[in-house]
């Protein structure tokens, strides 16, 4: 999910990668609330996991953040490729799993 929402494609020339979150952010309001809702099902699925509190909340922050920025015309669009609040959740939520399932561990490659 993190994969579609931030990385989904690299943009020519700028050999940077884009996702669904920068893209849906340019159709005003309802692309923001689609996205925070696939950002606060990432946190639901963390919840499940059993991930502590302290740690939802922070994703919480994130998606809350990045949607209050996101909202903003012009602005908003450009700070989705700067904060990847998908991005940032998937490491806390693998930081999580490495030290209370090792055994979970994937190596990238």
């Amino acid at each position: 999910m993190e994969r579609l929402l931030e990385r989904s494609f690299v943009v020519p020339g700028l050999n940077m990668p884009v996702g669904l979150d920068a893209l849906a952010g340019l159709v005003p309001v309802m692309g923001d609330i689609v996205m925070a809702a696939l950002g606060a099902y990432i946190v639901w699925e963390a919840r499940n996991l059993g991930m502590s509190k302290w740690q939802l909340a922070r994703m919480g922050m994130n998606v809350l953040f990045d949607t209050a920025i996101g909202a903003i015309p012009v602005v908003g669009d450009a700070a989705d490729f700067v904060f990847r609040s998908n991005s940032r959740n998937l490491r806390i939520i693998r930081k999580h799993l490495d030290k209370h399932h090792p055994q979970t561990r994937v190596i990238e490659g």
